[in-house]
């Protein structure tokens, strides 16, 4: 990990009604940036009906290709800030297995190459390994140069690249047993 995560002071929160204001923010910049939100799990309903939005944010019963799920969003306890949000597919059926992962992330666009993506995802890895999940798979457009460097920095291995409508994804592998081993006195 890099210098910077040392300073960082960031945790995975849940959505709740005390992160109301801060996750409004992060909506609020991502819609007005006219990008796709990531992941995808943040971006189903409108933050304005905070209720129905907190209610609505993870997957409780596999239906329609989906399986059960967890969102995180990204807290910057120093500046009081979300920064990012993770998406953790607890297991993976064949569609999610081809192109999707266990985990999807996103960084808030004025929040991005200060190091948050790798710090977000090793949170990530440990919420995954919470559910006993040994290996993670991470997918990333081939063209996202920052999201393979943050994956890879966590340990992924790419294992190949697929062809997913017009677009190349590359699949990385995260062994959470042999990353254990080497991180045990790093954290």
């Amino acid at each position: 990990m890099g210098r910077g995560m040392q300073i960082m002071n960031l945790v995975l929160v849940k959505a709740a009604e005390r992160y109301r204001k801060q996750i409004t923010e992060y909506m609020e910049e991502w819609m007005a940036s006219g990008e796709l939100i990531v992941p995808k799990a943040v971006g189903k309903h409108d933050v304005h009906d905070f209720a129905i939005y907190c209610q609505n944010l993870e997957v409780t019963e596999p239906h329609d290709g989906l399986v059960p799920d967890s969102t995180y969003f990204c807290l910057d306890q120093d500046r009081d800030i979300i920064v990012g949000a993770v998406n953790i597919r607890h297991y993976l059926n064949a569609s999610l297995l081809r192109t999707v992962g266990h985990i999807g992330d996103g960084i808030r666009p004025g929040e991005r190459r200060k190091g948050y993506a790798t710090a977000m995802i090793a949170l990530a890895l440990e919420k995954c390994r919470a559910l006993g999940i040994d290996k993670v798979l991470m997918v990333c457009d081939r063209t996202n140069l920052a999201s393979a460097r943050s994956i890879i920095r966590n340990g992924g291995v790419l294992e190949n690249e697929l062809e997913d409508n017009g677009r190349v994804m590359q699949r990385y592998w995260i062994d959470l047993k042999k990353e254990g081993k080497q991180d045990a006195g790093a954290a």
